[in-house]
């Protein structure tokens, strides 16, 4: 099982920091009704290769109606900065509809800008009938239970307890990204305490298998790192790239639900 190639930029963190864990095996998840996130939540990340800021990234969530529903409105951009920008602009949006208590997407919206390229497509769930229409292609595709776009995908990790994980459990979802299925496999691997511009935070480990040969030398060179407090936000996520490191970092963040898990 791989996780799907996409190129190396802003929006490629801002993928792969959703690709994470829905439960499987001898982990079974549960939606939880005491959500870790509310309406106004704003997190901000900065995008560095080596030493050399590259891009920025940023999720943000709101309440909104859809169809006279009230539902959560997940928005991430990542764009290129400085040197980056010029030799390459990219701007790239993803934004996620979804459900206030199952967190299952009812719309997905996908807005790229790379260079000369551009594309737009959404896709709309039906969950009752286990379907999604893609826009691109006007397809209907039939979707296996609970498929999550990219942006709910985090949002749903962030719904589910993550405090009975044992060391070396395996977790598997499915999303649905650029009007395909991928399935995902990662690893947890335990805590960690990762230092932060804001201190100390101790943080849950996770590990995808990525795919190699590409960019990637080894299935383990990526590390996603979530704070282990009540807001399950990501702090940090690390790639060891065949032509170097890239890591992307907690920079701002406002209106979180809960205070942040700083160590004293």
């Amino acid at each position: 099982m791989r996780i799907p190639y996409i190129t190396l930029k802003p929006v490629f963190i801002l993928y792969f920091l959703s690709l994470s864990i829905i439960g499987y095996g001898q982990f079974k998840e549960r939606v939880s009704k005491d959500k870790s996130f509310r309406d106004g939540e704003n997190l901000l990340y900065v995008v560095k290769f080596g030493p050399i800021v590259g891009g920025n990234a940023s999720l943000v969530l709101k309440q909104e109606y859809l169809d006279n529903k009230l539902v959560f409105h997940a928005r991430g951009e990542a764009r290129t900065v400085g040197l980056a920008e010029k030799l390459y602009s990219v701007k790239d949006v993803f934004e996620s509809f979804f459900d206030l208590h199952t967190v299952l997407p009812y719309k997905a919206i996908r807005d790229v800008k790379e260079g000369n390229y551009k594309r737009h497509e959404e896709a709309i769930f039906n969950h009752t009938e286990n379907t999604v229409y893609g826009s691109r292609k006007d397809t209907l595709v039939t979707i296996p239970k609970n498929t999550l776009d990219m942006m709910s995908l985090l949002y749903y990790i962030r719904s589910i307890d993550l405090f009975n994980m044992k060391n070396g459990d395996v977790l598997k979802t499915v999303t649905f990204f650029d009007e395909e299925l991928f399935p995902f496999n990662i690893r947890f691997k335990g805590t960690e305490i990762i230092k932060t511009k804001y201190g100390k935070i101790r943080c849950y480990r996770f590990d995808p298998v990525v795919e190699t040969g590409r960019m990637f030398e080894s299935e383990d060179d990526m590390t996603i790192w979530i704070s282990a407090d009540r807001n399950l936000i990501p702090i940090k996520v690390k790639f060891n790239l065949v032509v170097g490191s890239l890591h992307m970092e907690l920079s701002e963040y406002a209106n979180l639900k809960y205070p942040l898990g700083i160590i004293p």
